[in-house]
């Protein structure tokens, strides 16, 4: 299934379903999505496999997923949002805007060592906070506030001193949440809403629901066993509440919704220039070296080689989940966007996001760079 929003790029959009649907039976998901936008515009959307396997109900366009890590990019953007208006800077300590803070080695931690993962807070694994090792392992208690999330690990040390070291941890994204929220003075889904959900004309992300939902069209969240089949294979996962983790790994969402987020960062109406500069830059640790991830603020920064077209400026960041597996990329030197999103896990992630790239490619080929050109410039 496909919708083709631009009809000069009907022939990419044929040879990408087809990848998809491919890719999709390669690495055994359920289900597919997948999506470009180009010029600040949705071109093609297209779908393969189940949403449900039960009730043999297909993914569509419209077919939302867990997103995991993803959510990092959304939370960073609401930030670069923050900083541009002043309403916070990125290396004024996070007690300056949430006095109140559960742990007091966070005092001085800032903005840009959160959503760079360089403050030193703790992995899941790494709580040594005993209710809060439940609370992730049990994944049944809901939070509403943020700061009321910050329990699941206020009692967990510090793990290296802050801007020394990178240390991929959700925890990061939910404390910047937390204070985010505190300095807008109104709920984090609600400062969410107003500085990238809006803006972007998104009405398909949403907190990611405790199981599928059919009538939400939220696709069941599937994980494997042993068994022969693709049906015994895989089975869905247990129910579990993911708002513990929402800012860094708890939204839910289309590929198309996502693409349409990506594309914020082409419009400098929205986000100014030097603004997405600052949060698309490596960061450093205290050494003067580049994070071994390329990490920026929110962002991965890549490139990507894509046959018959050379070296392409990749800025990405994917997500993991109970069920789900989220990729986006942004293409600046295309004004492209690409995202695609199954409801299981893959053992390797890039078996799974690879595709992006067949994809990508297509609509490289059909010419989206040279038409982005002639939009912008008329």
């Amino acid at each position: 299934m496909q919708q083709v929003y631009d009809p000069a790029f009907a022939a990419p959009g044929r040879a990408s379903l087809r990848a998809l649907a491919e890719h999709r039976r390669r690495i055994q998901s359920p289900g597919i999505s997948a999506a470009v936008a180009q010029c600040g515009k949705v071109v093609w959307a297209g779908a393969a496999g189940w949403s449900d396997i039960a009730s043999r109900t297909p993914v569509t366009p419209e077919t939302r997923f867990r997103i995991g890590s993803t959510s990092k990019s959304l939370t960073a953007t609401a930030l670069a949002r923050l900083v541009q208006s002043g309403a916070m800077q990125l290396d004024v300590p996070i007690s300056s805007y949430l006095p109140v803070l559960p742990n007091p080695a966070w005092r001085d931690l800032t903005a840009r060592q959160l959503v760079s993962h360089m403050a030193g807070l703790p992995e899941y694994k790494e709580t040594r906070d005993l209710d809060g090792l439940y609370q992730i392992i049990a994944m049944r208690k809901h939070y509403d506030r943020m700061l009321d999330a910050l329990e699941v690990f206020d009692e967990t040390p510090l793990v290296n001193k802050p801007g020394t070291e990178f240390h991929y941890t959700t925890y990061d994204t939910v404390l910047l949440g937390a204070t985010m929220s505190a300095v807008a003075k109104v709920p984090y889904l609600d400062l969410m809403r107003t500085q990238v959900f809006e803006p972007a004309e998104v009405n398909a992300i949403i907190v990611s629901p405790v199981g599928g939902e059919p009538k939400n069209n939220v696709a069941t969240p599937y994980k494997s066993n042993d068994l022969p089949s693709i049906q015994q294979r895989l089975r869905p996962w247990r129910d579990v509440d993911l708002s513990h983790r929402l800012p860094g790994g708890g939204f839910a969402s289309t590929s198309v919704d996502l693409v349409k987020f990506g594309s914020l960062y082409f419009d400098h109406q929205y986000l100014h220039p030097d603004v997405r500069a600052q949060f698309w830059t490596p960061q450093k640790t205290t050494d003067g070296k580049i994070n071994p991830q390329n990490y920026a603020l929110g962002w991965r920064i890549s490139e990507l080689k894509l046959a018959g077209i050379g070296a392409v400026r990749d800025i990405n960041h994917g997500g993991v989940s109970r069920g789900g597996q989220s990729w986006l990329m942004l293409m600046p030197d295309y004004e492209m966007a690409v995202a695609v999103n199954i409801n299981r896990n893959t053992d390797v992630f890039w078996d799974f996001g690879r595709v992006s790239e067949q994809i990508a490619a297509a609509f490289i080929r059909a010419g989206a760079g040279a038409r982005c050109a002639e939009v912008t410039t008329s």
